[in-house]
């Protein structure tokens, strides 16, 4: 019987071998995750700067960042965040008055937008896009609280999914895009800047709720007042 040359590895060794090519490819692959899109970095800092009121970032025309060092104008920001609190405090007194007179009303904030959230049922007769009296007084009142800060407002028309088809309205889109201008009519008469004012309806198709009974469907049926942070 003939002797082997060589020995035969220990079995064990082909696992640990294993287990070296699978770690060897785990810190690749999380090296790999690690590098930094500019082009992505730029985007995000951009949004941020603008949102807290600086005015621009510079960058190449290629749209790529190739200095480490970003000049950014942000002289104003003190400016906007002061004015964004005072701006939040007058908007939670409007919300507390609105709750006061049985108008269910909150506040929220989404991205660069401050909302005030109203629903419809006491501000709007059935199926009309022409508010009641009342309703007119407050949305002129709500105009001239908010009209010293003189920033762009988007009115955002809502219902529920509640069909409707009359000759005025054939669906629930031109309801709540009426509803919407109807208000943005309010602002235009009480002197509000007419360039910083926009309207729009979305209909049922972005309901807070679902639409399962009568108390979600009351909360979908809603104007929001989008007033946008950074003009």
């Amino acid at each position: 019987m003939r002797k082997e040359e060589c020995k035969k590895a220990p079995a064990w060794l082909t696992s640990f071998g294993d287990l070296m090519s699978l770690l060897l490819t785990f810190f690749i692959l999380l090296y790999s995750m690690s590098i930094i899109s500019l082009e992505k970095f730029y985007q995000v800092l951009k949004g941020i700067i603008e949102a807290f009121g600086g005015r621009q970032v510079v960058f190449s025309e290629d749209g790529s960042l190739k200095a480490s060092r970003i000049p950014i104008q942000m002289e104003n920001m003190h400016f906007r965040i002061k004015k964004f609190a005072e701006l939040k405090r007058e908007i939670m007194k409007i919300k507390e008055s609105l709750i006061s007179m049985g108008i269910n009303a909150d506040y929220l904030v989404t991205g660069t937008c401050m909302k005030l959230r109203l629903t419809t049922d006491r501000l709007f007769p059935v199926g009309s896009e022409n508010p009641y009296p009342e309703a007119v007084s407050l949305f002129r009142e709500i105009c001239e609280r908010l009209r010293p800060f003189s920033l762009p407002i988007t009115f955002e028309g809502y219902t529920d999914d509640l069909p409707i088809s009359t000759p005025r309205f054939p669906s629930n889109w031109e309801l709540s895009a009426a509803r919407a201008v109807s208000v943005l009519r309010i602002f235009e008469d009480c002197g509000y800047p007419v360039d910083l004012l926009s309207a729009v309806g979305y209909g049922e198709y972005r309901p807070i709720v679902p639409n399962d009974s009568p108390q979600n469907r009351e909360r979908n049926r809603r104007i929001e007042l989008c007033i946008k942070l950074n003009p």
